[in-house]
């Protein structure tokens, strides 16, 4: 396994890390992690040196943290990083005394002393930033549980505009920052001026989305051809994951990996690992090209729309239009037979309506609670609006 040398410590980690967003479950239930496999998951991972565990209080519906501390704790306490983060969204009404609360119950939940690595989580306006974290007192509160050793390293993550990211980085002298940087994302959504700035600031980074939620493994037909011509023998997941990794300021690149097969690419890919040539960065850019021209949501399906008061299923009408999307296959497309036509309407209806009924698109009452939260600054109410458009269109 690759390691990089953590600048604050000269200590090496892992450069692949595990994400606890997308554990393997045993039901439909969010919260029900299949712990014999998720395990199975961490051993594979940890036993081929995967040394960073990140995790959070809302994962799994605030499961995440109990399983990964179950997890762990087969190994020693001192042979692995464990990286969780302050929902600072949660302390509105209770500031640094709310903060404080939920970061007893991480520690508890997670059976650990301490945290190498915490983040103020998902920060991603100057206003949220200045009331809850330096006007509500969580940040001063976070800095006194680092002064008392049970926080290692301060960080955020980051979901906001590069200029506030430039804001943040003039604040303070962060000890690392998390970021969503992926090879769709660099000039799609500028991931590329983040990097940027982490470099100006030194600070690290740890990657978060290197396969956007995995849409990056599931690219449109024209972009798989173009990848698996260039290199035959490489999953398409590895491209993403190499992107980031092949940037020298990145500290880790986490995956959210929900199956073995999918820890045994990743870890794989980090062994021996080679960063892109100059060529491949080329290769990649014409896939994304024809990417973009298919014209899918960027959904990552991480499920900060879970305020959603009418319960719909956002990431899964989601996946269903870009499945379609992605694979030439909207019933709406030019240029094809009638019978095309029909066979792809009644596949499309068939992917949508399996979807509870009470709980689709057209439920939507616009009060933009999912899009206040959207990483991906989605105008989700919007697309919604057109999923509807073309489904009553179709029927």
């Amino acid at each position: 396994m690759e390691n990089r040398l953590y600048h604050r410590t000269q200590k090496p980690v892992s450069l692949l890390g595990y994400g606890t967003m997308r554990m393997p479950l045993a039901s439909e239930d969010n919260a029900d992690i299949d712990y014999t496999e998720g395990k199975k998951l961490i051993d594979y991972a940890y036993r081929h040196g995967v040394t960073y565990f990140d995790t959070a209080y809302m994962y799994h519906s605030g499961k995440s943290e109990n399983f990964i501390g179950e997890a762990l704790s087969a190994y020693p306490r001192d042979s692995f990083y464990l990286a969780d983060k302050m929902p600072g969204w949660m302390t509105a009404d209770g500031g640094a005394a709310k903060a404080k609360e939920i970061f007893e119950d991480q520690l508890a939940k997670c059976k650990v002393d301490y945290f190498d690595f915490y983040l103020c989580h998902a920060l991603g306006s100057q206003d949220d930033f200045e009331k809850l974290y330096l006007n509500g007192g969580v940040l001063a509160y976070l800095d006194s549980e680092k002064a008392a050793g049970r926080i290692r390293n301060l960080g955020f993550s980051f979901h906001g505009s590069v200029e506030f990211f430039e804001y943040l980085m003039k604040q303070r002298k962060w000890d690392f920052c998390q970021i969503q940087l992926n090879y769709m994302d660099w000039d799609n959504q500028n991931a590329k001026e983040l990097y940027r700035l982490s470099e100006e600031y030194g600070v690290q980074l740890i990657i978060m989305e290197p396969v956007r939620g995995g849409s990056l493994v599931r690219l449109c037909d024209e972009a798989v051809d173009i990848l698996k011509h260039a290199e035959p023998n490489r999953s398409i997941a590895s491209w993403a994951i190499r992107f980031a990794a092949s940037l020298p300021n990145v500290l880790c690149v986490l995956s959210g990996m929900s199956t073995l097969e999918q820890v045994e690419d990743n870890c794989a890919t980090m062994t021996d690992f080679v960063p892109l040539s100059d060529t491949q960065k080329a290769i990649l850019a014409e896939a994304v090209s024809a990417y973009n021209r298919s014209g899918t949501i960027p959904c990552t399906a991480c499920r900060y729309c879970f305020e959603c008061p009418k319960q719909i299923m956002i990431p899964e009408i989601f996946a269903v239009y870009n499945t379609a999307a992605s694979e030439n296959r909207l019933p709406v497309s030019m240029g094809i037979t009638e019978a095309e036509a029909e066979a792809r309407k009644k596949a499309f209806l068939a992917a949508y309506d399996a979807i509870p009924e009470e709980r689709q698109a057209h439920h939507c009452i616009r009060c933009n609670k999912c899009t206040e939260h959207c990483p991906q600054s989605i105008k989700i109410p919007d697309r919604l609006a057109e999923i509807v458009s073309l489904v009553n269109r179709i029927r």
